[in-house]
């Protein structure tokens, strides 16, 4: 009797009929699962990998890695398949040649022939819902359906949208005819080395930085009693009662080009300059009468940016000879023996002054030509100025982004959007540009009308607003490192120790 009972209990739990019921649970749990990653795949956030280096630097394809054998400044290359007899958009599992490279900061020319492993390009999260409720923002970064072929997803910069009208103009962006600045997040991704004085190459006797031996740009104005410390050189010391300068000289290092580390070496002579700059340092004093500044000229006119060691910041312009203030500030007097950033900008025709964390900007107008009569041929120019008792240290030179309006190889016109040459964009239409503007099949360029359904065609240098995929908003899954325990290497195709210290939020507007 108790034997029957006890069958009877455990029949009536369902002990075997539960294990099958566990299985049915765990299925559907699973199935679930994948519809709901199916779905948030399709309409919410997926993954994608940079192809090519139409974004560099901002986001990278197939790459090689480079540490400049003389300075140490690490940069990276494209690695073009189709050069090694590749199929496109592929990467070999070994070992490859590289091409040759140019420093980005010292101007140190590497020769090829170097064995190197190919990084594979950015991983990218992007946002698919956001365009379904809200319209793209001017400078995001935007995914979206070739227009010449749809089954190639292709990422580049948002740049006009619907009823704007765009022109190029000495690589600035102008929207209805106004200069389109750049948020401060975009615009400090977008800064490019031109000279960092904390990278200091050694053995400067060749002749192989831009075809001359190597000496510090950063020269003195004659008369000038600025000091290159020689037990620290990357450290300028000052002693003096009046005003010394020195200038950033680019017969010594890199000029203002728009040349891009990333692209080939060949190129970079016919390129236009970048006259809209940065330079950057940190100075200490143990004094309280002196001062420090910067200066930055562009189409011939000097710009200076000043600060008294008692704390008052100063925005002035030089031209044919007259100096004219600007605009001034007062912050707390400057504290001794203690380093203090300072930064000097000359954007979007903006000037904009950085004294610690204090700002001081001064708007040189929107239209084409408020900052004067655009002269692109005269090289601009970075001083640093100062008097009194002080050091200067972490002394660098960046340049902006710079929109190319021709080919660097063949001086050909870009299609629409050039100076002169402006676009109107209509209902549902939008314009984009890659950050690496020399080398980026974007609006600019694009020769074909964009294929729709059912033979319909969109203009050609468009992007339609339904072959917007989505927002890139971070990267996931920078080019990793290869596996390596003392001087051993593992063959293994993929890079998988992650590179944490390039995952980023990709800024846009």
């Amino acid at each position: 009797m108790a034997k029957t009972e006890q069958q009877t209990s455990s029949q009536e739990q369902g002990i075997p009929g539960g294990r099958t019921a566990e299985v049915i649970n765990t299925l559907e749990w699973l199935i679930t699962a994948f519809i709901l990653a199916f779905v948030f795949r399709a309409f919410v956030m997926e993954a994608f990998r940079i192809p090519t280096g139409s974004m560099a630097d901002t986001l990278m394809g197939a790459h090689f890695r480079f540490s400049c054998r003389k300075c140490g400044y690490a940069y990276e290359h494209a690695f073009v398949p189709e050069r090694y007899r590749l199929v496109r958009d592929s990467v070999p599992f070994g070992e490859v040649e590289t091409p040759k490279t140019r420093c980005p900061s010292c101007g140190y020319n590497q020769w090829g022939g170097q064995q190197l492993k190919v990084s594979n390009g950015d991983r990218i999260l992007v946002l698919k819902c956001i365009y379904q409720f809200s319209e793209p923002k001017r400078w995001d970064v935007v995914v979206f359906k070739n227009p010449t072929d749809p089954k190639i997803n292709f990422i580049k910069r948002m740049i006009a949208r619907p009823g704007e009208t765009v022109e190029i103009i000495d690589g600035d962006i102008y929207i209805d005819d106004k200069i389109a600045r750049k948020p401060d997040k975009v615009q400090e991704e977008l800064w490019m080395p031109v000279y960092d004085n904390d990278y200091q190459p050694v053995l400067t006797e060749e002749a192989m930085f831009n075809g001359h031996t190597w000496h510090q740009p950063f020269t003195n104005e004659k008369g000038s009693a600025w000091i290159n410390d020689q037990d620290n050189k990357t450290i300028f010391r000052l002693s003096g009662n009046v005003l010394n300068t020195m200038f950033y000289d680019t017969s010594a290092g890199n000029d203002f080009r728009t040349a891009y580390a990333y692209n080939e070496v060949g190129e970079y002579e016919s390129l236009p300059f970048c006259s809209d700059l940065m330079i950057r340092f940190h100075f200490e004093t143990a004094d309280r009468d002196g001062e420090i500044g910067a200066v930055l000229g562009k189409y011939g006119i000097d710009y200076l940016a000043t600060l008294s060691f008692d704390g008052q910041m100063k925005l002035s312009k030089v031209s044919n000879g007259k100096e004219e203030e600007l605009t001034s500030g007062q912050i707390l007097p400057v504290a001794l023996k203690k380093p203090v950033l300072i930064k000097f900008a000359n954007v979007d025709h903006q000037l904009i002054f950085q004294a610690g964390e204090k700002k001081l900007v001064w708007d040189l107008g929107v239209f084409r030509d408020s900052a004067g009569p655009r002269k692109p041929l005269i090289e601009p120019r970075a001083r640093i100025t100062g008097r009194g008792n002080l050091t200067v240290s972490h002394a660098a030179v960046y340049r902006d982004i710079h929109y190319l309006s021709s080919r660097a190889f063949d001086g050909r016109k870009i299609r629409r959007a050039s100076e002169g040459n402006a676009l109107k964009l209509k209902e549902d239409q939008f314009f984009v540009c890659g950050d690496n503007s020399p080398n980026s099949e974007d609006s600019r360029w694009w020769d074909r009308p964009g294929l729709g359904n059912n033979g319909k065609e969109y203009e050609a240098g468009i992007v339609p607003r339904d072959y917007l995929v989505g927002k890139a908003v971070f990267v996931y899954w920078p080019a990793g490192f290869p596996f390596e325990i003392g001087p051993f290497k593992f063959p293994l195709p993929v890079s998988f120790i992650p590179n944490v210290g390039k995952m980023r939020f990709i800024r846009g507007g």
